[in-house]
C-alpha cells in the first residue's frame, strides 16, 4: 500500500507476539489500526474504547493440533486433555467451546490454555500442552517439523472461520475517511491478488511468502508457502465483508461463554462502510515486485540473532 500509494501514505507496520500487548498500544493510541483476533475486538467496544471493526483479515487459516503419534483422532479425544489456545478472547475459544457443545461435552470436559501463539509448537513440542489452536503459521511448523499432525483445519469445523479482523480507531474513521479507505483497498487489493491465481498455480502466493518471508517476517519462505499452498484452500484472503449472521454468533456465543458481558448489536462494533466492491479492486502489477540480492543481504545482516529451542 506504501509503495503504490497514489496520494504518498506511508503506513508504517509494528509487529507483536501477543495481543495483550496489542491490545494496549491501541488503547494508547501508539497504533491506530491493527489486526486483532474478533472477540477481542469486541471487548474493546464493550469497555468503551473508540474503535470499529471494519473488515476481515482473511477466512480459516487456523488448525487444531495434536502430536503427531497422538491417540487424538476425533474432537471427543481431547476429553480430559490440555488445549493451548491463543486467547480467551478469540474465536479458537469460541471454536473450542462451540464444538464441546455440539460433541454433548462439558464445558469443562478439558483445559484451555492460555499461550502466547509463537510458543504453542514448541508447548506441544515439550508436552506441555496435548493439542493447540491458533493462527498459521504456527500449525504448519508444527507438522513440518515432524511433531505436530493437523486433526482439523478450522475450515472442516467452521467453514470460513474467522480470526483476525481490521480494528481502527474511531478518530481516525472520523478525521480521515480517505485513509481508512485506501488502507482497506489496499487490504481487499492484496487478497483478490493473493487468491486470483490460487487454482492455476498459486504464483502469487509463492511470490508472497518468498517476500513476505525474507523481508517483514524473518521467516522460512518454504514454511509461508507451505501456508498458503498445502492446500490451496487452507486460508482465504476474499469474501472479507464482515457478515451480520457470523457475528451475531459469535456475540452470542462470547456471552454465552462469559467472554463478554453483555450482547452488543452488530452497528454497534462494526462498520461496514469501507468494505470496497471487490470488482473494482485492482492491484498495479501480476508478479510481485522481487528484492534485489543486495536488498535480502542488508535484510539478513540486519536481522536480530535468535535461537529456537530444539523439538523434543
Amino acid at each position: 500500500m506504501t509503495q503504490h500509494s497514489a496520494s504518498g501514505t506511508v503506513f508504517k507496520a509494528q509487529k507483536f507476539t501477543d495481543f495483550p500487548s496489542m491490545k494496549e498500544a491501541l488503547i494508547a493510541r501508539k497504533i491506530d489500526a491493527t489486526f486483532m483476533i474478533a472477540p477481542l475486538a469486541m471487548k474493546l467496544v464493550s469497555d468503551g474504547v473508540p474503535v470499529k471493526l471494519c473488515y476481515l483479515g482473511h477466512r480459516d487459516g487456523s488448525a487444531l493440533v495434536v502430536g503427531k503419534d497422538s491417540a487424538i483422532r476425533e474432537f471427543k479425544d481431547l476429553a480430559g486433555k490440555t488445549v493451548a489456545i491463543p486467547s480467551r478472547f478469540s474465536n479458537q475459544n469460541l471454536l473450542m467451546q462451540r464444538m464441546m457443545k455440539k460433541n454433548g461435552m462439558p464445558i469443562d470436559s478439558m483445559v484451555l490454555k492460555e499461550v502466547p501463539p509463537p510458543e504453542h509448537p514448541s508447548a506441544l513440542a515439550s508436552k506441555a500442552v496435548d493439542a493447540f489452536i491458533v493462527g498459521e503459521p504456527h500449525p504448519s511448523k508444527a507438522e513440518i517439523e515432524g511433531y505436530g499432525r493437523v486433526l482439523y483445519l478450522m475450515k472442516d469445523l467452521w467453514p470460513e472461520f474467522i480470526s483476525c479482523v481490521l480494528v481502527v480507531r474511531e478518530e481516525v474513521i472520523l478525521g480521515n475517511r480517505a485513509l481508512v479507505q485506501e488502507l482497506v483497498d489496499g487490504i481487499a487489493a492484496s487478497g483478490e491478488w493473493l487468491d486470483e491465481d490460487r487454482e492455476t498455480g498459486a504464483q502469487h502466493r509463492k511470490d508472497a511468502a518468498f517476500v513476505v518471508g525474507n523481508m517483514f517476517y524473518s521467516q522460512k519462505p518454504e514454511l509461508l508457502e507451505y501456508v498458503l499452498t498445502k492446500p490451496i484452500d487452507r486460508v482465504s484472503y476474499t469474501n472479507l465483508m464482515p457478515p451480520k449472521d457470523t457475528f451475531d454468533e459469535i456475540m452470542d456465543l462470547a456471552v454465552e461463554t462469559k467472554v463478554l458481558p453483555r450482547r452488543m448489536e452488530f452497528a454497534e462494533y462494526v462498520d461496514t462502510s469501507f468494505a470496497p466492491d471487490l470488482l473494482k479492486v485492482d492491484v498495479p502489477f501480476d508478479r510481485l515486485p522481487m528484492p534485489t540480492q543486495a536488498e535480502l543481504d542488508a535484510k539478513k545482516a540486519a536481522a536480530p540473532k535468535s535461537v529456537e529451542p530444539a523439538a523434543k
